[in-house]
């Protein structure tokens, strides 16, 4: 829907988007398969990293953080690869008032939170935190070091503690993954948040999440996952027509369609 609105407001009328389900040792395959009318493709885990098999050429970007969410067709037919993530994560913390970051709270260590990492490296921190439940994914610990990050990992299960020090906090985990360690029904007391604190859940499905009720519920700022998804598929669709989108428009067809479901 996102796409969709964004070929309607630019009058693309000739431009579709469809969703096709492919698993991670058929993507090459399947990109072999596309006839010169693709433009581009957007993916989705498990797909951010087997796409380093598929692209020809990748941005040092998309290889910074080890993730592609991006193909796009070449002038040659080939493909490059490159990740708007990050943008859509930057774009996303602006605009909620995280402009200069000092430091964070991620939790998870995955291929998002690698996207996660680059961009609060370019909002100027120099201090993440990893909770995560077993232990952090080295790659994901080496490119924080290479981005100039001080990086430490502590249980998830001490996430209660630490949030009175972090007042940006980014969640890269699924709605429910919390439910085992905080109050009833995934909820943290409001008492352990101020109306100062920012979170970013990557989540954009059923929201509020518990995680976001809790900082709406001592007054802090809440972002939901839809926020990310908008700026980055924005970027994609730069990416693959070469005009900008508006914004605006997306997060309203965005906003529909999560109320229809």
């Amino acid at each position: 829907m996102l796409h969709l609105a964004a070929y309607r407001a630019l009058g693309l009328s000739q431009w579709s988007y469809g969703v096709h389900e492919v698993r991670a040792p058929a993507l090459r395959t399947f990109v072999a398969g596309l006839g010169p009318h693709w433009a581009g493709l957007s993916l989705t885990m498990p797909l951010k990293e087997v796409a380093f098999e598929v692209a020809d050429t990748v941005s040092d970007l998309a290889r910074e953080v080890g993730a592609i969410n991006t193909l796009v067709r070449r002038p040659d037919g080939g493909w490059s690869g490159d990740n708007t993530d990050v943008y859509g994560v930057v774009q996303a913390l602006r605009e909620a008032g995280g402009a200069q970051v000092d430091s964070a709270l991620v939790l998870g260590s995955g291929a998002t939170a690698r996207s996660v990492v680059a961009a609060l490296a370019a909002l100027g921190c120099t201090k993440v935190t990893f909770a995560v439940r077993s232990v952090a994914r080295p790659e994901t610990l080496e490119q924080t070091r290479r981005a100039g990050l001080t990086a430490d990992v502590v249980d998830l299960g001490r996430l209660a503690e630490l949030l009175g020090d972090m007042p940006v906090v980014i969640s890269t985990l699924p709605a429910n993954a919390l439910n085992d360690i905080a109050s009833p029904g995934g909820r943290l007391p409001a008492t352990l948040l101020r109306s100062d604190h920012l979170l970013l859940d990557v989540v954009y499905t059923g929201w509020p999440t518990p995680l976001a009720r809790s900082f709406q519920a001592a007054g802090a700022r809440a972002v939901p996952g839809l926020e990310m998804l908008v700026h980055q598929a924005a970027e994609q669709v730069h990416l693959m027509t070469g005009r900008r989108p508006p914004v605006d428009q997306m997060r309203a067809a965005g906003l529909a369609a999560m109320r229809s479901r």
